[in-house]
């Protein structure tokens, strides 16, 4: 009876640190961040490493390779999407040149950091520049040539960061379209990302769409606060926030050009905590209000409407309020955090972005450390039961 018992007990204990272990997988995989470095007061990329370990937060995605931030991220859990700006997409199509860039600046830090894709060029098909978006796809199709001589094309995908704004009609969801004038380019791009197995990554702020028709938009339905929210008439599928039916609309659209079997992440989204004037809702209220229920969503691995059981993942906009940054108020003003390291205002997501995160941090560990000692004496407990039982199995023949 005592054998079962120990074995019954070390098999429950294993059942939930599988299911431990479960939880902090999915936790991981949802949640990413945005680290600009648009400013000349932010904190040395090591303590930001640190930061951010103790907020578990283990996706970051930066807009260029600084080779400082790589070295402070090496031996760390943190996958990383490393960014190419506009400006030197040009250069890249080039397979000589793509190789040398991949060589330089990726290559050096692979032994030790975890660079999982390359954003190239952002929100191109929006632009005015025609070379760039000539240019687009056939520099990704040279670093990616770069990559498969390398070994790495299995572990490092490229994409592209696209503004909503690709979308000729948003609303409802089902009723979502590509913007005709960009179609040929966007095939080309889209045929790239199914070859090679990329996300389609899209910057989506109901920020934006709230302060142009405030007075259509509920603001419930831009933070994610309790509203009546809507119903699709095609689908009959009920919207009780703005951001997914934006993802939805980007799958409809996907799908409506045989490319549904693409996975739609969220690349940027925000809401800035100060603004001018007329920025209607940027305050730090509706920012900590959209930031913190976002996240109790992607904690969930929930899914959109149209998607249910493909977990959202998304990158928050922006770790650090960038004093450097051009444009309006609110431009400066995305950060969770001053460069200072205090936070704007408090996420309250217990393990999460929170004021309690340091301690969720330090009280994770004591448990993984108190959960194997348990183990280990589980152990103990069993071979010594097994060998007792060993002894005994003979005297009951005799």
């Amino acid at each position: 009876m005592a054998m079962v018992f120990i074995v019954w007990a070390l098999m429950a204990f294993l059942a939930v640190g599988l299911e431990d272990s479960k939880a902090l997988a999915i936790t991981g995989s949802t949640v990413g961040i945005n680290y600009g470095q648009l400013g000349d007061n932010l904190p040395d990329p090591t303590k930001v490493a640190e930061l951010l370990e103790a907020l578990k937060i283990t996706k970051v995605k930066l807009y260029d390779s600084n080779p400082s931030i790589l070295k402070a991220f090496a031996n760390s859990e943190v996958e990383i999407v490393v960014g190419i700006s506009n400006g030197n997409v040009a250069g890249l199509i080039d397979t000589q040149t793509a190789l040398s860039w991949v060589t330089q600046n990726l290559q050096p830090y692979l032994s030790g950091t975890k660079v999982t894709g390359l954003s190239v060029g952002n929100e191109v098909y929006t632009g005015d520049d025609a070379a760039l978006k000539a240019n687009l796809v056939p520099a990704m199709r040279s670093i990616h040539t770069a990559l498969v001589s390398l070994g790495l094309d299995s572990t490092i995908k490229i994409s592209t960061a696209h503004s909503l704004s690709v979308l000729a009609s948003s609303y409802p969801p089902s009723a979502g379209a590509f913007d005709p004038n960009i179609m040929q380019l966007l095939k080309e791009h889209l045929d790239f990302l199914g070859v090679t197995g990329a996300p389609f990554w899209i910057n989506a702020y109901p920020f934006f769409a709230y302060k142009d028709n405030a007075g259509k938009i509920s603001l419930d339905y831009a933070l994610f606060k309790p509203n009546t929210g809507m119903d699709d008439p095609n689908t009959h599928l009920h919207y009780d926030n703005m951001l997914y039916a934006m993802v939805d609309a980007v799958y409809t659209a996907l799908d409506a050009m045989g490319y549904g079997n693409l996975e739609v992440r969220i690349s940027e989204t925000g809401w800035p905590s100060k603004g001018d004037p007329d920025e209607i809702g940027a305050s730090i209220e509706n920012a900590a209000a959209y930031n913190r229920n976002l996240l109790q969503r992607l904690l969930k691995n929930q899914g959109t409407p149209l998607k249910p059981n493909a977990a959202l993942l998304a990158y928050i906009f922006a770790l650090f309020n960038e004093n450097q940054k051009i444009g309006p108020t609110s431009e400066r003003n995305y950060g969770l955090f001053q460069p200072d390291e205090s936070k704007v205002y408090s996420i309250g997501l217990e393990g999460g972005l929170s004021a309690t995160a340091s301690f969720s941090a330090y009280t994770s560990s004591a448990q993984r450390r108190y959960n194997g000692a348990v183990l280990s004496m589980a152990l103990q407990l069993l071979f010594s039961g097994l060998c007792s039982l060993c002894l005994v199995l003979p005297l009951l023949h005799l």
